[in-house]
This record gives C-alpha cells, sequence and structure tokens, in this order.
C-alpha cells in the first residue's frame, strides 16, 4: 500500500523509529501525517512534525481516551485515517519480580495501545474497504528477552494480537504488518550489555526504509534484521535446543545465573 494522499498516524513519534518513519510517509507524498507522544516529548514532537508539515497531538497511548482524541484530531485536520502505525513502547527491566506497575504500564502500551487504536479504525475502514494497521512488536516478541519479562511476555502478545487482526481483516480491505525490530538506535538502547545487538544496531531511517518497504509488499511480518528469521526456525525447530541456547547466551551476555 503507497502511502501516496493518505492520511497516516505515528504513535511514538518524537524520535527513533516513529520520527523517522513519520518522515518517510511525509518523503512519500501522504496527504497529512500526524505525530503523536507523551506530553514530556511535546518539543521533539513539535519539531518532528515542524519539518514535514504533519500535526502533532500528545497522547499517552496506555489510555483509550487518548487514542480516540488522538484520531479525532486527525480526522478533524485531514480525514479518515488510512494508516495507522502504532509505535510507542518502553523498557522496564526485571522478571516475575517486576513492579505490578511495570507489568500494567507493559501490557497497556504493548497491547492494548493496538486494541485501542482497532476499536476505533476497524469500523470505519470496513465501511470504506481499506486502511493498514501497522503495530510495532519486537524481534523479542518472536524470540525473548533475557533481561525483561515485563517486555518481553507483552510483545509476544503484541505479534499474536497482530495475526488475529490479520485472520479477521486480512481479506476484507484491511492490511495488517507488525514490527519486530532487533537492536534499533533509539532513546530506549541504553549502554551496557545486551543480547540484542549481537546483530548490529540499526539506525531508524534503515528501519523506516523497511517499514515502506514491506507495507508496498503488504507482508505481515516485517524484520530489521534478517537474522531474526533464523532465529524464529530454530526456534521452531527445537524449541529444547533453541532454550537451552537461549541460556548460554544469558550467561555470556549478563553472567554466568546460578
Amino acid at each position: 500500500m503507497l502511502v501516496r494522499d493518505k492520511v497516516c498516524v505515528v504513535t511514538g513519534a518524537a524520535s527513533g523509529i516513529g520520527a523517522a518513519v513519520a518522515r518517510a510517509y511525509a518523503e512519500g507524498g501522504a496527504l497529512g501525517v500526524v505525530v503523536a507522544d507523551l506530553k514530556s516529548s511535546r518539543d521533539r514532537l513539535a519539531s518532528v512534525a515542524g519539518d514535514i508539515d504533519g500535526l502533532a497531538v500528545t497522547a499517552d497511548v496506555g489510555q483509550e481516551s487518548d487514542i480516540q482524541a488522538l484520531i479525532a484530531a486527525a480526522e478533524a485536520k485531514f480525514g479518515p485515517v488510512d494508516v495507522f502505525f502504532s509505535n510507542a513502547g518502553l523498557s522496564r527491566k526485571g522478571q516475575e519480580t517486576a513492579s505490578d506497575a511495570d507489568w500494567d504500564v507493559s501490557w497497556r502500551v504493548h497491547v492494548m495501545s493496538h486494541v485501542f487504536a482497532a476499536r476505533a479504525l476497524v469500523p470505519g475502514m470496513l465501511a470504506r474497504g481499506s486502511g493498514y494497521l501497522l503495530n510495532t512488536a519486537s524481534a523479542a516478541g518472536l524470540l525473548a528477552s533475557l533481561n525483561s519479562m515485563p517486555y518481553g511476555v507483552t510483545k509476544h502478545a503484541a505479534v499474536a494480537l497482530a495475526e488475529h487482526l490479520a485472520i479477521q481483516y486480512g481479506d476484507r480491505g484491511i492490511r495488517v504488518s507488525v514490527l519486530c525490530p532487533q537492536s534499533v538506535q533509539t532513546g530506549m538502547t541504553t549502554p551496557g550489555p545486551s543480547a540484542a545487538r549481537v546483530d548490529g544496531v540499526m539506525q531508524p531511517a534503515e528501519v523506516a526504509r523497511i517499514v515502506i518497504e514491506a507495507m508496498e509488499a503488504e507482508r505481515f511480518l516485517v524484520l530489521s534484521h534478517p537474522q531474526v528469521h533464523e532465529y524464529m526456525q530454530r526456534k521452531a525447530s527445537g524449541i529444547d535446543r533453541w532454550l537451552a541456547g537461549m541460556r548460554r547466551l544469558r550467561d555470556k551476555t549478563y553472567g554466568v545465573q546460578r
């Protein structure tokens, strides 16, 4: 699906992948691009919007009312939303002992934000017979996150949600893709050891190029690092061996766990 003359909304757009994709949409001839992020990112968000002659809207995507207000603002400015790139994300470290608050915010941002967008957009897209829902998950949602159980578990759920949307609406005019990047240089990239960086750190502009190509091909699974496909095959062909390998990677990256 080409974005020319389309109304596009991008969340998590003040920096990183979101900002890069918003710029790519504008360069691709979008009718209008609406960028959204938290109030704490207001200045950076306004800068992105200014660069692309778009609309900046502050929103907490974990709140359904904010998603609804974001879509209403986009429709008031440009018309019905054709493309919704649900990209906002966060990272909270820890395993099962992570706080309930960290589990809750991870669930709301990584899963419910996509649900809220679908609830608001699917009826209109079905009526028009067209639309594109692009959700960001993570390579961790296909494989594992070694240092954050809340992140890995909710990203797995994000992949499953995208699959459900594609099954329900993929033959009814709504295209669905899920972006599963490995390490990308964004505000979530922190110093120190990281298993995600084993295949290198990609720049957001390169990920944006891959996203545009995937949308044009209407491809469901969007990978920044092609090695992830091989890892998925290893996991599927021998889960016990794969789990043992992940434990070795955990010990190599973060120190022997006993």
